[in-house]
């Protein structure tokens, strides 16, 4: 029982006053008094088992409404209760009045999208940055992720279905918010000249402009923790905000805890960042969900060395997959034969062969994420389940076969911010030369062997996860390309993809 505050923060302990000290003294949790027979539980504790079933039924019904299962406000009668029988005649379940608080029509209505003011790069994100949830835009610098926050922070302003018609909020942790940039944005994209020309002609006010637009700087991480915990809640609430844009997440988290760090006590000061940015996820998915709002994070990247690919797999370890599917769902299909062991020397005769594979392990490719290596079967298993391994399915970078190691990124503050976000949308460019492939590799260089300069940058768009739209396929197949115009964010039509 000492968690049934935290399962359920309003629930009435009062009135089981005189049964809580018992349940307290035999560590029994929610979860024992929902599963546990209340026999098993009287046992236990000696106390009377009409109120143990009462207090179960209460935190039961607690529960129910909490996760959005109410009772009907007529219940039916026990003479209306009527049972449902299976092809034997069997009674298997019986109706008791309960029905869900949102069906699947009532959500499908309660969806809401900000576009990108472009039908390409909307068709890639399933109608646009959804409502409600919390969504992460990174990339390298000069891709394109402040330019994609500036086209939403005028977006959020029209009305369904391009936007919300609700301001929008600007977090800044580098640099100002760009306000030349944004008038060139709404003088420019087609859609914005259209509303205000709709709206000059109506005689409103309700073109989206830059007064709709609120903005602060957090220079650090004192200051981002009070603004974001007691400032910003109170002005979507007032205004009734439906964008809440933070410009970069990553910039106060690297900047202090690097430099605390930089005295030797690393591991504490890597569990405190972690446990603030567990916080700072519940802070804004609560924001999200209790206001209806986008909460939109642009997140630096940082390069990943020694991911570079091994060989191809050795035909003991075919069972591995090399698509973008994970390794892990291999578990559930059956396993190939195990191949022969390869030819070793003879072992003195008080070892096994297993007892020194045991003893001495093969050696490890110097990138921890190989996991073809040509090791035992055992060892490449351990090799996949490495986060260098892992990381190619939620980053964006690193999941097609032919990715150069040299340019892998890894968005920054890793795996405990990754599982704080709903949706990861990663931009990735590439150089394009004049003479050379236009993937950024050596094969345009001159006579001299040096590297040209390139010609102009090619970007894409991929989804590396989100819950409402599928993701991208490996690398830059399946992405959409865009490029950056006086207008916002373009697609490019007739993408390659790759």
């Amino acid at each position: 029982m000492t968690d049934l505050l935290s399962v359920l923060p309003h629930f009435p302990i009062g009135q089981y006053a005189n049964l809580i000290p018992a349940l307290e003294r035999h560590h029994l949790s929610t979860s024992d008094l929902l599963t546990l027979d209340v026999a098993d539980i009287g046992k236990r504790t000696h106390l009377p088992l009409l109120d143990i079933r009462r207090l179960c039924n209460a935190i039961l019904d607690a529960l129910h409404r909490d996760l959005g299962v109410a009772p009907d406000v007529q219940k039916p009668e026990p003479r209306q209760i009527k049972y449902v029988r299976d092809e034997q005649g069997v009674p298997a379940a019986r109706s008791v009045g309960y029905r869900l608080r949102n069906t699947h029509a009532s959500l499908s209505a309660q969806w809401q999208t900000i576009s990108t003011l472009d039908p390409t790069l909307d068709r890639a994100l399933g109608g646009g940055v959804p409502a409600g949830y919390v969504t992460e835009v990174t990339g390298e610098s000069g891709v394109g992720k402040t330019q994609f926050l500036l086209s939403l922070l005028l977006a959020v302003q029209l009305p369904p279905p391009h936007g919300l018609g609700r301001p929008a909020l600007y977090v800044s942790t580098e640099a100002a918010l760009s306000t030349r940039r944004l008038a060139q944005i709404l003088a420019g994209n087609p859609v914005l000249k259209a509303a205000a020309a709709a709206a000059a002609a109506s005689g409103t006010a309700s073109a989206p402009s830059l007064d709709n637009i609120i903005s602060t700087a957090t220079p650090d991480l004192e200051s981002q923790d009070h603004i974001l915990s007691f400032q910003v809640p109170v002005e979507v609430e007032r205004r009734n905000v439906g964008l809440l844009v933070i410009d970069s997440v990553a910039a106060n988290y690297r900047a202090e805890f690097e430099r605390r760090g930089a005295g030797g006590s690393g591991g504490a000061n890597m569990a405190a960042r972690s446990a603030d940015l567990v916080r700072l996820g519940m802070l804004l998915r609560g924001l999200a969900r209790r206001h209806n709002l986008a909460v939109v994070v642009a997140n630096q990247v940082a390069d990943r060395f020694g991911a570079n690919r091994s060989p191809a797999p050795p035909a003991s370890l075919a069972r591995w997959p090399t698509t973008q599917e994970s390794p892990l769902a291999s578990r559930s299909r059956a396993n190939p034969p195990a191949a022969p062991l390869p030819p070793s020397t003879e072992p003195p005769s008080s070892f096994s062969a297993a007892a020194m594979m045991d003893a001495v392990p093969p050696p490890r490719s110097s990138s921890s994420s190989s996991a073809f290596a040509g090791t035992p079967n055992a060892h490449a298993s351990d090799e996949l389940l490495l986060l260098d391994h892992q990381q190619r399915w939620f980053t964006g970078w690193g999941d097609d076969a032919d990715a150069d190691g040299t340019a892998l990124k890894t968005p920054s503050l890793g795996l405990v911010w990754s599982i704080q976000v709903a949706a990861r949308i990663a931009l990735v460019k590439r150089a394009a030369y004049l003479d050379g492939p236009q993937r950024g590799d050596n094969d345009g260089g001159g006579e001299d062997g040096s590297m040209p300069a390139p010609r102009s940058w090619r970007r894409w768009m991929k989804v590396v996860f989100a819950p409402h739209v599928a993701a991208s396929g490996p690398g830059v197949e399946g992405a959409t390309e865009f490029e950056i115009t006086a207008g916002g964010l373009k697609g490019v039509a007739d993408s390659e993809g790759g």
